[in-house]
């Protein structure tokens, strides 16, 4: 058996044990490796020595008609530490549990019965990289991995860029920033980073989306712009576009915003003057210099309209972003990752370039033929900037990587694409020399591709067999041909080329691309010949006609039909009304009968995973019709708690004459669910008996402000109120909570089934947000797994996560249990605020991203006497302290809260440099000081709310927090009235913010 070395594997004080053990392996001796199965996950051991164990997982890798099982050799656990694994991340592993080594007569297919999938192997590869998965680099791959920055990588969708980059990226040390337009192709590199726990001490990553990029360093006001918004500004100026759109007739919206976006506004050093404009090439603009001064006065129009619509251009922005960073800001990246750069224009990628510390100290990648974005994006002109200096003198000398092979697409798939490229080349000639190759696919499988002739007969057919399947997803050219689209075919399935962008489906149908956009395509091939495709590469050849703008007026048809060709995976149909279109005849297909084939329906839990994933990409549409065709549920039986109710209940409570006590119980248990002290002592204030016997028990009135004992509180009164609280509050969460505790979730999975993954229970919380609190991570990954939403907030503004949080302020112990368990699953990856008018992006691996957090999972409790506290509950009336979050952190497990953390002086060290007064650079000023060594979140602190923000205590519902405060003398303030003050302070302060001043007496008032 092939054994395989992970690229940072360790083996300096193993390496004879290492060396005999390699040995063993090959030679399929598992019994003298001493090869056993652990029981954490689909990893096995093999004994080095007395004292240290080698990692192992197995991978099956098809090779022909066949598939090969190897063995990877991931990480070296010395001392027998398996809790300080980085892949095991914790989990607890037994030793006497350990399976017994397999027989000798073992086959290495059976050790790899759960081997991970390695899509490539080639012959003489030692190592392997490991991100989500195992992967081994092709001669490209690792040519391009190996060489010096700065790089700019080419290759298509499959060929590997973003897994090169990535790896590149792991290596970089500093800061590092990683950059694209797609917000969730950021997201998604982050998660493949950070795979199975991977860290780099030695840098500090950023991964954002374009427009994040913008807000760390100011937020622009308003919402960009949009082409749909752009085109309802175009009716206004009809007969402007029919002036430049000449013979043709109007000019296209979308090409007109081409030319705003991508010609007039796309240059580095600002939007072009009209003489600028005018002087550009004839192959650098859409229109001719007759055209140019109508469209560069419609585009001065354009940005008037932009700030009276509240929009913004993010080339407009970049521009001013960049011209302050040149006046006032330094450089702050060591390294930079600029992932799918055809997407960006000039002035957009010289603003990232201009955020670099040392000029040509980045990777490029992309691919042009995959523009279907307004920009007018050519690897010429990328290369002119680097010409310019704005990437450095070494950026210049590079030569592109290319990289040709697919490992996504199947062949048939990849054959047909390559046939558009060569009509592409031999249409228009080149576009330019770095887009001049075609594609090479490595898939084993032979695939398939289809042409099918739009009739109600064959429609029907491949509806009726793909309408409940997920893997089969439908595309169309516009947004605007998507209801022809659906009234055909019922999946909920269907998208535009705009938004396929980015996804992939085992097999896609195209709907009348072509042939909803004849005469386009007609053009597309006019003059090309079969015999112009003769060839198994493209040579590089210019167009005769250098006035000729044919390309640039319909990059956007051929480059939309091959990015929804290269959607499919496995099977590519193409369903067209005009089959004889000679495009299609060109691309060598011909009219065949619909290959109607039995396919599985998709479950219900694989319909729920797929409307995540979606509205994760933003593509809510698309994951709204999947709900309301597949996912429909019940409305839930019961009245659940919820905000509304409670203030509908509040005044019949309240009320003496009102002789029903539910009112009262309801309003009780919600408040001990929530942990609201005020509102309990309003109820015993109304003689409700059981809210009584708390103020009864604990010899106070009035508000009900419980001295400490230095102001004569008898330490046996304190004693049985703790005692009774506790009691009272356990009862409430253990009759709602219990159900979520347990191991067997086949009911609670069918109450989700029927109700819905989101649905309310009795006490107002999603089933996940109770799993959470509950600590049930294979609860919770149930939930998750059928769909349910990890961000939807309660009354109080918390998420699953926040609760989980919560419980482990109030009970420190869980956050040695049930807090690890589910963090994995329902941590979000960073937390954006906004500071000053900026983003401020917290990562897991900050110790101000775990402060905050639990600032703000607290805040609803922070000034509860409710809840049982371990210190004196006068020090929580004045703020967050270091004593009090030291408790929860340091029983986080070493891979949360290493052990360098470990020591309250840290966590006083987090909370001074993030202090809204700190000079700490850099001052993220997340909280304000409220009394010395007491500290709440900085009122002027924003959270992201969709495409929004909101203030934090807007967000976290401090307004509902112990809403039933009454009249008379207080321990402390009211929170509300606690946080105003401290915010006046911030506002009114310019110097020193300092809010300790404003801060409560430690007595009554």
């Amino acid at each position: 058996m092939r054994l395989l070395l992970y690229k940072d594997l360790d083996l300096r004080r193993v390496r004879p044990a290492f060396e005999k053990l390699r040995a063993a392996i090959e030679a399929d001796d598992f019994r003298s490796a001493n090869v056993k199965k652990l029981n954490a996950g689909p990893y096995y051991r093999a004994k080095l020595d007395y004292a240290n164990r080698l990692l192992l997982q197995f991978a099956r890798v098809s090779e022909g008609e066949g598939a090969v099982t190897v063995c990877l050799a991931l990480e070296v656990i010395e001392n027998h530490a398996y809790d300080k694994s980085r892949f095991l991340r914790g989990a607890v592993v037994d030793e006497a549990k350990i399976e017994h080594e397999p027989a000798a007569e073992a086959t290495a297919p059976a050790l790899g019965a759960d081997a991970t999938p390695l899509r490539w192997l080639g012959p003489g590869r030692t190592q392997f990289e490991l991100l989500d998965k195992p992967i081994v680099f092709d001669e490209a791959q690792d040519g391009a991995y190996r060489h010096p920055a700065p790089l700019v990588v080419i290759g298509s969708a499959g060929s590997g860029k973003t897994a090169v980059t990535l790896a590149r990226l792991r290596e970089a040390e500093g800061r590092v920033l990683y950059v694209t337009l797609s917000a969730y192709l950021a997201q998604s590199a982050r998660a493949l980073h950070a795979a199975h726990g991977f860290d780099n001490p030695k840098q500090e990553v950023d991964f954002l989306s374009y427009r994040e990029l913008l807000e760390t360093l100011r937020v622009p006001p308003g919402r960009e712009v949009t082409l749909p918004a752009f085109a309802r500004w175009c009716d206004r100026h009809r007969q402007t576009l029919r002036l430049l759109g000449g013979a043709s007739g109007a000019m296209d919206p979308q090409a007109l915003f081409e030319e705003f976006r991508g010609v007039i506004g796309a240059q580095p050093g600002g939007p072009l003057c009209l003489s600028d404009y005018l002087a550009l090439g004839t192959r650098q603009s859409l229109l001719n210099c007759a055209q140019r001064e109508s469209a560069h006065g419609l585009f001065q129009r354009y940005v008037v309209w932009l700030g009276e619509a509240g929009l913004y251009d993010s080339n407009l922005v970049a521009y001013a972003w960049r011209m302050q960073i040149a006046e006032a800001a330094e450089p702050i990246y060591d390294f930079i990752v600029i992932d799918e750069v055809q997407d960006l224009t000039p002035v957009q990628l010289a603003l990232v370039l201009a955020l670099l510390k040392r000029p040509g100290q980045f990777i490029l990648c992309g691919d042009s033929h995959q523009i279907v974005h307004p920009n007018f994006f050519s690897w010429a002109a990328l290369k002119s900037l680097f010409w310019h200096g704005l990437a450095g003198d070494a950026a210049q000398r590079q030569p592109l990587q290319l990289l040709q092979a697919n490992y996504r697409n199947t062949r048939a798939v990849t054959e047909l694409a390559n046939r558009l490229l060569k009509i592409k080349q031999a249409r228009f000639g080149s576009v330019d020399r770095e887009s001049n190759f075609l594609v090479r696919s490595t898939a084993p499988e032979a695939g398939r591709v289809v042409l099918v002739a739009a009739k109600d007969a064959a429609v029907q057919a491949l509806d009726a067999s793909t309408r409940q399947s997920a893997q089969h997803a439908v595309i169309v050219l516009r947004d605007d041909d998507k209801s022809a689209a659906r009234a055909r075919f019922r999946t909920p399935l269907v998208f535009s080329v705009h938004e396929a962008k980015g996804l992939e489906y085992p097999h896609v149908l195209l709907v009348d691309i072509v042939s909803g956009q004849r005469q386009a395509y007609a053009e597309v091939c006019d003059g090309v010949q079969p015999t112009d495709l003769e060839t198994d590469e493209l040579d590089y050849r210019r167009a005769k006609d250098k006035a000729d703008k044919s390309l640039e007026l319909y990059k956007f048809y051929v480059n939309a039909l091959y990015v929804a060709m290269t959607r499919a995976v496995q099977t590519l149909t193409l369903v067209e009304s005009d089959t004889g279109h000679p495009l299609l005849a060109l691309l060598g297909l011909q009219a065949d009968e619909a290959q109607v084939q039995a396919v599985r329906a998709s479950t219900r839990e694989e319909w729920a995973q797929e409307a995540r994933k979606l509205q994760l990409q933003g593509k809510e549409e698309q994951a709204q019709a999947i709900r309301d065709a597949f996912l429909q549920h019940k409305p839930v039986p019961w009245t659940p708690w919820s905000r509304a109710l409670v203030e509908e209940l509040l005044p019949k409570a309240l009320d003496p004459r009102n002789p029903s006590a539910k009112p009262r119980q309801t309003l009780f248990d919600y408040a001990l669910w929530h942990g609201q002290h005020e509102w309990v002592t309003t109820l015993g204030k109304a003689h409700f008996a059981p809210a009584r016997q708390l103020l009864d028990e604990g010899q106070f009135w009035g508000a009900g402000s419980l001295l400490p004992n230095r102001y004569g509180f008898r330490n046996d009164a304190w004693e049985r109120l703790k005692n009774l609280t506790r009691r009272s509050v356990a009862a409430v969460r253990q009759r709602h909570l219990q159900p979520w505790e347990a191991k067997k979730l086949k009911d609670l999975l069918q109450q989700v089934d029927q109700y819905g993954p989101d649905h309310a229970t009795p006490v107002g919380a999603t089933p996940l947000m109770l799993a959470a609190v509950a600590g049930n991570a294979p609860l919770v990954q149930a939930l998750l797994d059928k769909g349910a939403d990890p961000q939807l907030r309660d009354d109080f503004g918390h998420t699953p996560w926040d609760g989980a949080l919560s419980r482990a302020l109030q009970e420190p112990g869980f956050a040695a249990t049930g807090l690890p368990a589910v963090f994995p699953l329902l941590a979000p990856a960073a937390l954006d605020v906004q500071v000053d008018g900026r983003l401020v992006r917290l990562e897991r691996r900050q110790g101000e991203y775990w402060v905050l957090m639990l600032m703000l999972a607290g805040l609803k409790t922070q000034w509860s006497r409710c809840v049982t506290r371990a210190l004196e509950p006068h020090k929580y009336a004045k703020g967050f302290f270091a004593e009090q979050l030291h408790e929860v952190l340091a029983r986080l497990p070493a891979w949360l809260w290493s052990d360098k953390r470990r020591k309250r002086s840290y966590v006083n060290q987090v909370l001074a440099r993030a202090e809204a007064s700190s000079t700490y650079v850099p001052a993220r000023k997340l909280w304000v000081r409220a009394s010395n060594g007491h500290y709440l979140p900085n009122p002027a602190l924003q959270l992201r709310a969709g495409d929004a923000w909101t203030l934090v205590y807007t967000a976290m519902a401090l307004d509902w927090v112990d809403l039933g405060c009454g009249d008379g003398e207080l321990y402390r303030p009211k929170p509300q009235e606690l946080v105003a003050r401290l915010g006046a302070v911030i506002r009114e302060d310019s110097g020193e913010r300092d809010a300790s001043a404003l801060a409560p007496s430690d007595g009554p008032v």
